[in-house]
């Protein structure tokens, strides 16, 4: 079993930043980001890899957005940088076990909003 704790979401202005950590209990293949913004399909932000660092980004968040991990912590971050309020939504974080990367472990989200 994997629990996810995530932490860091809030409220902040068009171009401002917001850090988010995921502390997961377990070993993990992949810990990933997923937000669902109001109204719509939740959708994949970003993940990476526990072993190797190797990452992937949606498009729109590229640029902006980085995520990171501390092993030793078992713990990883996302940093938002330049947010925009499309960027508004609740962010989960996920984890999966196995190497197809189908993520089956959730967080229970927090909400970050973004003013224009």
């Amino acid at each position: 079993q994997v629990q996810l704790v995530e932490s860091g979401g809030g409220l902040v202005q068009a171009g401002g930043s917001l850090r988010l950590s995921c502390a997961a209990s377990g070993r993990t293949y992949a810990i990933g980001w997923f937000r669902q913004a109001p109204g719509k399909e939740r959708e994949f932000v970003v993940d990476i890899l526990r072993s190797g660092g190797s990452t992937y980004y949606l498009d729109s968040v590229k640029g902006r957005f980085t995520i990171s991990g501390d092993n030793a912590k078992n713990t990883v971050y996302l940093q938002m940088n330049s947010l925009k309020p499309e960027d508004t939504a609740v962010y989960y974080c996920a984890a999966t076990t196995t190497l197809d990367r189908k993520y089956n472990y959730w967080g229970r989200g927090t909400q970050v909003t973004v003013s224009s």
